[in-house]
């Protein structure tokens, strides 16, 4: 029901809400050439044990002193064992969530993810840690079907433009 008026509301005491942290983390799509067309590389976890797999794009946190792009090279080398340059940047993502801390006492996270598009150099996925449960190639097309949050699938297809330019 609305509220009568168009007079915001007097609070009688000061907000419980949990305070709020700042986290920052990157991460890249990579890409290559097979057989001319574009192949991207996604990761692949799973929520709980014994679900399906959730694809999206490899990411971290940035450590202190380090830049965005030096994070997105490192992540993506860690969770997919993939060695990549950098392109451009592809675009921001933001999001809230909560979780509780050491002392057990909640708080709200807003993070926000930069991801890079990259173009893959050498590696092996064998080469890879263990935070992944599965990393793939996919087509393009296949990819922007796969990515489990909009976001991603947003910054999918403007790899996807980019891409086109790239192209021979």
């Amino acid at each position: 029901m609305a509220r009568r008026g168009n007079q915001a509301r007097r609070l009688k005491s000061p907000s419980a809400r949990p305070p709020v942290t700042r986290e920052f983390s990157a991460g890249g799509l990579v890409c290559r050439r097979v057989r001319g067309a574009w192949a991207v590389c996604l990761a692949g976890r799973r929520i709980h044990p014994g679900s399906d797999l959730v694809w999206i794009l490899p990411k971290g946190h940035v450590e202190d002193g380090e830049r965005m792009e030096d994070t997105a090279i490192r992540e993506v080398r860690e969770e997919t064992g993939l060695d990549a340059e950098i392109v451009e940047r592809l675009g921001d993502v933001t999001y809230w969530y909560a979780r509780r801390d050491e002392d057990e006492k909640a708080a709200r996270i807003f993070k926000r993810v930069r991801f890079f598009l990259m173009l893959f150099h050498g590696g092996r996925f064998a080469d890879r840690d263990e935070e992944m449960d599965d990393v793939r190639w996919f087509s393009l097309e296949r990819a922007e079907t796969m990515l489990a949050y909009a976001n991603e699938r947003a910054l999918m297809a403007r790899a996807h433009q980019i891409l086109d330019r790239l192209a021979p």
